[in-house]
């Protein structure tokens, strides 16, 4: 590849006075004074008609939403930047969920300041062709990372106030109550003193904003979980591969997919085959993948719009489940119907993780793994089923795959469901292979379903469903896409 990412270097000594420092490495060629003169000329450098996005409204609802809940003071929300994976090279850039859930925006470096009712973007536009930036910046510049939007195509396409960044240092030097949306931009922190208490609860608000998806983000979720289902249909056709090259295979046949189809994967898929499957975050995505086995595959696409999916099924290697891994699909499926029965408005978004349980603890029971009755492990100051079941049934989804994180816990683990609300139902079961309390047929085999499930006052909206769910349409669906 050429080298594209940014690091931090030094002008050129040829370059005019006064131009900025530029994103350089040190091996990269000299420009003298007569190339870079010649570069500035014979450019079309006209602006795009750039039509308003289909989020406009909704974006410009939201920040009044959010100005309503702190009148009177300035709000800060970064977007951020490049983040470096290797020496100098970036991860590719994806904007901040808060940013871009009250903007719309996708580009580095802007940052949202709403104050006094008005909300304007301060915003890095690409740079005039009367700068050397265009053809020598590797962060930013045109040549090296592509064509940045100007101020006014990003101001007619999120349809809000949209200025240069270079005049935010000002605005944030203003006197006023000032939150900042924190650990999103160190530029942005060093420049506005901290006060945690302020700035936490801005972050609980723009959490707590995203907990009910609207009709157009409820679409986009639709949209990713379709992908989602086109990416593990993806992985079966591939199987011949699978068996040859493991893990890592299906690992980039679905990232294909969603590259794809969407902008990128949701988190790290996580591709678990065998004893893998008991690592709830298992990403090494490093082993074989062989008959006789179980093979848990977690994962989403992220849409266009950053809204992702998140998956989960365990299929049979051979295509065939055995008895006892039917068994063991069996009573985690039950225990996933159980939990999705529950997530209904007006009940406890508790409720969905106990009745998941329940189910579980007496399945244990049954196979004779308790130390003590079902009843008495589901008692809260018990749970030792846990040992098996290890994590909690559900989360909320939306931009970020575990979504409205710093929500405040009476409006999220401890609140009642609400219609419009979209989360995961993923039970499951994990024997350790290193678990001497399990019987020696039972470990080194994990077990987890997960769908995507939108809350209605008509039941619950299964958004995953296009992808089987029982052994018997696994098996089927298996048969079809296998070649």
């Amino acid at each position: 590849m050429s080298e594209q990412t940014p690091a931090t270097g030094t002008p050129d000594e040829t370059l005019p006075e006064g131009t900025e420092a530029l994103k350089v490495e040190s091996h990269d060629p000299a420009v003298p004074a007569a190339y870079a003169a010649f570069m500035r000329e014979g450019w079309d450098d006209r602006e795009d008609v750039v039509p308003p996005a289909s989020f406009v409204e909704r974006t410009a609802q939201r920040r009044e939403r959010l100005a309503a809940a702190f009148p009177g003071e300035r709000l800060v929300l970064p977007g951020g930047g490049f983040k470096v994976r290797s020496n100098d090279t970036d991860y590719r850039f994806r904007v901040d969920t808060g940013h871009v859930y009250l903007t719309g925006n996708q580009t580095t470096d802007a940052v949202l300041v709403v104050e006094d009712g008005e909300s304007v973007l301060y915003a890095r536009p690409r740079s005039g062709r009367d700068s050397d930036e265009f053809f020598r910046d590797r962060a930013y510049g045109a040549l090296w990372a592509g064509k940045r939007p100007s101020l006014g195509e990003l101001a007619d396409r999120l349809g809000m106030t949209v200025k240069h960044v270079d005049e935010l240092p000002d605005v944030l030097a203003r006197p006023g109550k000032t939150r900042v949306h924190r650990g999103v931009s160190a530029d942005v922190d060093r420049q506005v003193p901290g006060d945690d208490g302020l700035d936490a609860d801005l972050a609980r608000v723009v959490s707590e904003l995203r907990l009910v998806k609207d009709d157009w983000e409820v679409d986009q979720l639709q949209e990713a979980c379709d992908i989602t289902a086109l990416g593990f249909a993806d992985s079966v056709a591939e199987w011949d591969r699978v068996l040859e090259f493991g893990e890592r295979w299906i690992e980039g046949t679905f990232f294909r997919r969603a590259r794809a189809m969407g902008n990128d994967i949701g988190y790290d898929s996580i591709v678990g085959a065998g004893s893998h499957a008991t690592t709830l975050h298992w990403i090494d995505n490093d082993g074989p993948v062989l008959p006789g086995q179980l093979l848990l595959l977690d994962m989403g696409v992220e849409g266009r719009e950053l809204y992702t999916a998140d998956v989960t099924r365990t299929l049979p290697v051979d295509g065939r489940f055995t008895a006892l891994q039917r068994e063991l699909y069996e009573l985690v499926l039950a225990a996933q119907e159980a939990g999705i029965a529950a997530a209904v408005p007006g009940r406890p978004f508790a409720g969905i993780h106990d009745a998941s349980m329940r189910v579980l603890a007496f399945g244990l029971e049954d196979l004779g793994l308790l130390p003590v009755s079902a009843e008495e492990a589901l008692d809260p100051d018990s749970k030792v089923y846990s040992r098996w079941t290890l994590h909690g049934t559900s989360h909320m989804l939306g931009l970020d795959v575990h979504d409205c994180g710093r929500a405040a816990p009476e409006a999220y683990k401890e609140a009642t469901l609400e219609a419009g609300m979209v989360l995961t139902v993923e039970p499951g079961v994990y024997f350790q292979e290193d678990d001497l309390l399990a019987p020696e047929h039972l470990r080194g085999i994990g077990i987890r379903i997960e769908d995507d499930v939108l809350l209605t006052d008509d039941g619950p909206r299964n958004l995953s469903a296009s992808l089987p769910r029982t052994a018997d349409d696994v098996e089927a669906w298996m048969d079809q896409h296998r070649r």
